[in-house]
């Protein structure tokens, strides 16, 4: 087995977003490799060594006060700086005191705005997958609102890869960097990097029981899940909604967040309050039973760098409707859905309209399209093609950096 040094400044399997997903990494991976893991915890969370077994375990608590504001902390991670110091003096301490690491592997953060502690001290790094940096479509801005300040910040992304020295020496000395779609290559273009790879963040743990929906009857059931914000694309469903009104349809609308009270509004205005129902955030045990009974998963999200959610929809047989950008773009094929160009609100609404009508209209097409993204599920998106996919990696990066043991020189 591999000696693996997974670097994750937040691992928790209670928590959502980057935290569970780096505890995914951890889980899977120690049961095929040794894992040592370099982590943060939240003050008021279970920390890792009390979530994780068959991982050896080095963890520092979160600053005081650095989780006091969720939404920035999320954004620009104010406790990465005392943790790159403590990751980086161990990793230096122990492979001087003569401990090997065939690699290390940097999991999260997944954008590309942090400098990974591990560059530079003899050991090939894999960063990722990596992503963000998706702009909004210009014709979308408007809309969107005002943005805070710190969100702003993420404008200056490109410009630190461009002159930052210590953030391009991480990506251009990485082994491989591990992009969350295609157009991660593109905003990287300006960096000479080893190698790069693409792969998902997001993966499904288990395909759910398949749901037979061949005899149902009566409205079809839309379903949206995730943060109400405007770039979800829920003001572009609700807008759709409006152009079906001769169709028996309804909208469950899954989540919470700041673009709420401007959907229901909307819907309202347009006298939709009969078909759209509200539902918050809920449990996750909850949203899986609207998989199930749902009808056609409809997220056209148009800057959605992963999009867990369109993978959950087609492991649970929905056709989905997405956006042709980011994760969901490249995730979603044309068996599995429809994927749609985002070139400004009125255009969407008509193209999700466009897209649902074909769906509700013809459910021998919802069932096909179900059965391809179930399958595409199964062979493609499963954690546990994600850990092959990334132990090949490995294998491939270690044999081109190979890695002297204590009391071995260098080829």
């Amino acid at each position: 087995m591999r000696d693996v040094l997974l670097i994750a400044p937040a691992c928790d399997g209670q928590d959502v977003g980057e935290s569970w997903l780096a505890h995914q990494w951890a889980e899977l991976l120690s049961q095929r490799a040794d894992v040592t893991l370099l982590t943060s915890h939240k003050r008021d969370h279970v920390p890792p060594s009390q979530q994780l077994s068959g991982v050896r375990i080095v963890e520092w608590p979160e600053p005081p006060g650095v989780g006091r504001f969720e939404r920035f902390n999320s954004l620009l991670q104010p406790g990465y700086a005392p943790f790159y110091v403590r990751a980086r003096q161990w990793i230096r301490r122990r492979t001087a005191e003569g401990e090997h690491f065939d690699v290390v592997h940097q999991v999260v953060p997944v954008a590309m705005r942090y400098p990974s502690p591990a560059t530079g001290l003899g050991v090939p790094v894999v960063l990722g997958p990596v992503g963000g940096g998706l702009e909004s479509p210009p014709a979308f801005v408007e809309e969107e609102g005002g943005t805070p300040w710190y969100q702003r910040l993420r404008a200056l992304d490109q410009a630190r890869l461009a002159h930052d020295p210590l953030l391009r020496r991480t990506y251009e000395q990485a082994a491989c960097v591990v992009g969350i779609a295609p157009y991660v290559g593109d905003l990287l273009a300006g960096l000479t990097l080893t190698r790069l790879a693409i792969m998902s963040e997001t993966a499904v743990r288990e395909l759910p029981p398949e749901v037979d929906r061949s005899a149902r009857r009566g409205s079809v059931r839309l379903l949206h899940v995730g943060r109400t914000i405007r770039t979800k694309g829920l003001r572009d469903v609700i807008r759709a909604l409006d152009q079906l009104r001769d169709l028996d349809v309804t909208l469950d609308v899954v989540g919470d967040g700041n673009d709420r009270s401007a959907c229901e509004e909307l819907t309202t205005a347009l006298g939709l309050g009969a078909r759209v129902r509200f539902h918050g955030s809920l449990p996750r045990e909850q949203v899986i039973g609207f998989y199930e009974r749902a009808d056609v998963f409809v997220f056209p999200s148009y800057r959605e760098p992963g999009g867990n959610v369109a993978l959950e929809a087609m492991a649970a047989g929905l056709p989905v409707v997405v956006c042709a950008r980011g994760g969901p773009g490249a995730n979603v094929d044309d068996d599995c859905g429809f994927r749609l160009r985002a070139e400004s609100p009125t255009q969407l609404a008509e193209d999700v309209a466009a897209a649902l009508r074909r769906l509700v209209t013809d459910p021998g097409l919802r069932a096909r399209m179900g059965r391809a993204g179930r399958r595409k599920v199964e062979s493609t998106h499963l954690w546990e093609h994600r850990v092959t996919q990334m132990l090949d990696l490995y294998e491939e990066v270690i044999d081109a950096h190979p890695v002297p043991r204590v009391g071995q020189s260098r080829p």
